[in-house]
């Protein structure tokens, strides 16, 4: 095999080996790394060069065939198994060369030309998809590990009333009975750690796998992603996912055309040079064949009728797809809406609310008209209302990625 036939195979080993980055990566690092060094992208363009060197073939000439063979040997009569000496028997050496008509050869070249074009619309598509589960993998870690450092904060604060709560109890400030609900509370907010701990640890393995980053951590804010429905709609027809049904319509168009062009006589031609006894003299043979598609009806036009179907198909397919992505796209800008206006509500009304209560309970137990419960009931409820906003902030994050990345035009 040529060297150069390697190339292809050495920079897809070259790039699944490459050693993973050092540091934190933002935002846009990982988004790069994963393009770079996804192994799935990388078998996506393999199936382009293979299709392209395939192409190369496409509407060439087969193979010419060698003919030999003994003519004329005699095997009865009086001359039985003495062919030197029957001037008839010669060996015959030939060669023969089938050339597909016209339509044929064109019809091959166009299918190969939309192979090319299909195989690189689904690695355009496939790139699509590593880009947003990697968009999507960042955002998970970076607000696990805000959520993580919310919960820690929140334990961090409550530590000395819980270190309080024995004494309290002991001054008759607080019944024996509400000496079990500081326990109680105090196991909720560690099982929320506990909770957000694996998050973290699930979001890091899912970037880890787009990235080959190992223990990957993030650094920098979230994208700021602007939402334009009216352009994302307009970007729909630009969609890689679309993009591959007018390339599989190219092929089976390419199909259809092949299977008309059977309805036309192919030809070939021979030559053989023929060696008999010197006394007889040698020979040259030379000779053109045609197919003869004669029975149309039963063999050529059933298989134009299968591959037009097959093109119909094709295109209702794509206006199918084309439907359910421009519903799809409807669908996840209702939902972008709806998590936008609960995060605000919760970031402008439930957290401070469970903020004021919260100063305003402990205000109390300063002048002992509240209980350690109380306190502690109303900052349990406020780590609720902050993790809260936060797994909201983060789903309109998600959202504005997932949906510029997978409806807008490539940038």
């Amino acid at each position: 095999m040529s060297p150069i036939r390697w190339l292809p195979a050495v920079a897809v080993a070259a790039a699944l080996a490459r050693p993973a980055l050092a540091g934190p990566l933002t935002f846009a690092q990982a988004l790069d790394r994963a393009a770079a060094s996804a192994p799935s992208l990388q078998a996506a363009a393999m199936q382009t060069e293979a299709a392209r060197a395939a192409a190369r073939a496409a509407g060439t000439l087969p193979d010419p065939k060698f003919n030999f063979g003994v003519e004329g040997f005699p095997v009865s009569g009086p001359l039985a198994g003495h062919p030197a000496r029957d001037d008839f028997t010669d060996v015959r050496v030939g060669i023969i060369q089938d050339v597909p008509n016209k339509g044929r050869r064109q019809a091959a070249v166009a299918g190969a030309t939309a192979a090319i074009s299909q195989a690189e619309a689904a690695r355009l598509v496939e790139l699509r998809k590593v880009k947003v589960a990697t968009a999507l993998a960042w955002i998970d870690v970076a607000y696990a590990e805000r959520r993580l450092a919310a919960v820690d904060q929140v334990l961090s604060s409550l530590r000395p009333l819980w270190e309080a709560q024995p004494s309290a109890a002991a001054a008759g400030r607080q019944r024996l009975g509400q000496a079990l609900s500081p326990v109680q509370m105090r196991a909720t907010l560690e099982d929320q750690r506990s909770e957000q701990v694996a998050n973290l640890a699930r979001a890091r393995a899912e970037l880890t796998r787009w990235t080959g980053e190992t223990a990957p951590s993030v650094v920098g804010a979230p994208p700021d992603l602007s939402i334009d429905a009216g352009e994302l709609r307009a970007a729909l027809e630009t969609n890689p996912s679309l993009i591959a049904y007018r390339s599989a319509a190219s092929r089976a168009e390419a199909e259809l055309n092949a299977a008309r062009a059977a309805e036309h006589p192919d030809w070939g031609w021979e030559i053989a040079y023929q060696r008999r006894d010197p006394a007889f003299g040698d020979m040259v043979t030379a000779g053109v064949t045609v197919s003869l598609p004669l029975f149309a009806s039963t063999r050529q036009e059933p298989l134009i009728a299968a591959r037009r179907a097959d093109a119909l198909r094709v295109h209702a397919e794509r206006e199918d797809a084309r439907r359910a992505l421009a519903a799809q796209l409807d669908t996840d800008l209702a939902d972008h809406d709806m998590h936008h206006e609960q995060w605000m509500r919760t970031s402008a009304a439930v957290v401070p609310a469970a903020q004021h209560r919260a100063d305003l309970e402990t205000a109390s137990y300063a002048a002992g008209t509240a209980s350690l419960a109380d306190v502690l009931d109303a900052m349990t409820a406020l780590a609720d209302a902050k993790l809260t906003a936060l797994e909201r902030e983060a789903l309109v994050v998600r959202d504005g990625v997932r949906i510029v990345l997978t409806y807008g035009r490539d940038q």
